[in-house]
Order: structure tokens, then sequence, then C-alpha cells
């Protein structure tokens, strides 16, 4: 076997490949504004990462990661609007003032202390998935029920934000000026950001190859194909669906909270059911069956919405839509699955088939 065909170093070369691309060649040929952009892609392939893992491998279609997404978000962005009071001098955020409050509301009130942010957005999506997930796996949800449910919780979450006055309302969150002291207002401190997603996103998916690859990677493909199967050998389904789906969420989580400084703004536009499918959409054009093709889709059409909307403002969602359509209905396996398809015709020799022996052919027919 040589170098290049070592499972193991094809891995480690991978990882190689993406660390120099991301932290080397990225900055140097991005202006301060492209590279914020890719902050901000790097952030929806962090949440694609753990929608490739529930849906790609699990087979549950999660429509709702936005929920996940904007509790991450909002935990981070409540704690740098109270940062950012405090060294006005001030008691409350500005928006606050605006609307004549005087001091924090009660449930702000925690979120004042870093430690307690940091902890909400590792804690809180991850738990609110497990809630749900319990009572949906539990009861046996799933297919299409699942989706509809899933999506009707991300339209229930961003309505509630939207009537929520005290954390912005429709306008959401914005404005930060620190994260963590640091000036957001420095370049030098805004490219501190883009290497944290970075180094998030390699070892998101590090964590996820090492889940596909383990013992419970093949039972959740099993679940996956064969449920009821898997429950006769003594596995509950229920659960194996569950660490899956939290671990979705963990993920979306994060990203929330990375996007939060990255972009400067968190609102309920940004969680609710159109983000939702927006990441599921770059997820299925990458291919949602393998590693690398959710978190290469979601860059790809990111980016790509980010391109054309500059040319073509009102064309570029029915450009999306009709590309979701044809990836769905003629490469379900996303683009990642169509290269890997023409790759094993490639490397596949066509065979002429082997001329018969002289004992297998038969001895003719003698008429007399």
């Amino acid at each position: 076997m040589s170098v290049l065909t070592h499972p193991k170093l094809r891995v480690w070369g991978g990882f190689a490949l993406a660390a120099v691309v991301l932290f080397g060649v990225a900055p140097a040929v991005l202006s301060d504004f492209r590279l914020g952009l890719l902050g901000k892609f790097l952030c929806f392939a962090i949440v694609a990462a753990g929608i490739g893992l529930a849906w790609g491998r699990g087979g549950m279609l999660t429509l709702g990661q936005g929920v996940f997404f904007g509790i991450g978000a909002y935990a981070m962005a409540m704690h740098l609007k109270i940062a950012d009071a405090e060294l006005r001098g001030d008691d409350v955020p500005d928006f606050m003032q605006i609307a004549g409050k005087t001091e924090l509301p009660g449930y702000w009130q925690p979120f004042a202390s870093p430690v307690v942010a940091i902890i909400a957005v590792l804690t809180l999506p991850a738990l609110v998935a497990f809630l749900l997930g319990l009572g949906v796996f539990k009861r046996r949800v799933k297919g299409a029920y699942f989706a509809i449910l899933s999506q009707a919780l991300a339209a229930a979450f961003a309505i509630l934000l939207v009537g929520q006055q005290t954390i912005g309302g429709s306008n959401g969150l914005n404005r930060f000026r620190t994260f963590f002291g640091f000036n957001l207002a420095d370049p030098a401190n805004k490219r501190m950001l883009f290497f944290i997603a970075a180094a998030v996103l390699l070892l998101s998916v590090a964590a996820i190859r090492q889940l596909m690859n383990s013992r419970y990677g093949e039972l959740l493909v099993a679940v996956r194909d064969q449920e009821e199967r898997v429950r006769f050998l003594g596995y509950d389904p229920a659960n194996i669906k569950l660490v899956a789906y939290v671990a979705a969420a963990f993920l979306a989580g994060v990203a929330g909270a990375l996007f939060v400084p990255i972009v400067g703004i968190i609102s309920p536009a940004d969680v609710g059911i159109v983000p939702s499918l927006a990441f599921l959409i770059g997820v299925a054009i990458g291919g949602r069956a393998t590693l690398l093709g959710p978190v290469l889709g979601a860059i790809g059409v990111a980016w790509a919405q980010s391109a054309f909307s500059e040319s073509f403002p009102s064309g570029w969602i029915y450009a999306q839509g009709l590309l979701f359509i044809v990836v769905v209905g003629f490469f379900p396996a996303g683009v990642a699955g169509l290269l890997a398809l023409l790759r094993r015709r490639r490397t596949t020799p066509q065979s002429e088939p082997d001329a018969p022996s002289p004992a297998e052919v038969p001895e003719p027919v003698k008429v007399s």
C-alpha cells in the first residue's frame, strides 16, 4: 500500500491541507471583509457538520436547527451587550435605555458573567435538544412527522423572539463592541475570531469522524436502515438517535455563539424556518451521507448566495430552490456522491468478456 492510499495518512493529510488553507492561505489572500464573510460561512459549516451526522447517518430530517443556533447566539449576544454597557458605565444595554428601562431583567443578570455565558452556550442547546428528543424518539415519532415537528419548533421560536422586546424584538441584538475584552473594531481581533471558527470547525469534523467510524456510528446507520431489527437485537433506537440529535444541537449552539461576534448581529430572521432550510440545502447539495460533503456544501452555497446576490439580488432565491430540487431529485447523494461515482467508474477496468472454452461450446445437433 502506497503512502497516498494509506487511510490514516490520507485523513491526516486532509486535515493538514485544510489547516494550511484556513490558517495560512485564506488570511494571506483575502481582505478583512472577505475573511469575515468566510468566518460567517464557517459557522454555517459547523451547523452543517452536525446535520450530516443526524440526517446523513441517522436519517433524522432536522428542519429546526435554527432553534439551537439561536439559543447559542442569543446567550452570547446577551453577555456581549452587558459587557458593552459596563464599559460605558451604564446599568443596561443601549436598546433598553431607549425603551426607558433602568435595570436588567432577572433572566439577563446571570449572563453578566462570562463563565455563565460560555456554560449556557455549551449546555442550553444540548439540554433543549435532549428534552425534545427524549419526548419525540421515545414515542417513536420519525420521518415526515419529526421533520414537521422540528420545523414548527423553529417557527414558534422565531415568533417568540419577535414578541420579546427585552431581547430586541424583531430587531434582535447588534452593535457589539467587545468580545471578552477584545475590541471588535480591531482587524487583528477579527482575524482571531476567524481562526477560532476555523479551529472549531476542524475539531467538529474530527469528532464527527470519530463517531461515524465507531461502533456507535454503525448502530446509527443500522437504526436509519432497519430500526426494528436493531430493537430486536436489544438496543434502544431512541437512545441512539438522541445522541446524534444532541450532538448536532451542541454544534449548532457553538456555531451561533461564534456567529454573533463575527457578523455583529443576531435577530429572529437568523433563527427561523428560512435559515433552518438554508442549513439543510447546503448539506443536501454537498452530500449528506459523507463527512466533508455537508461542510463543503454549506460553505459553497453560502458563498454562492453572497456572490450572486450582489449581481442578481432577486434571482438567487429561485436559483437556490432550483438547485436543491435538481440535487434531491436526480443526485440524492449530493455532489460528493456524484464525484465518488465518477471516480469509481474511472478506476474500474472495463474488462472484455472471456471467450468460452472449447468444452463450453455446445456441439451442433446432428439431424439424421
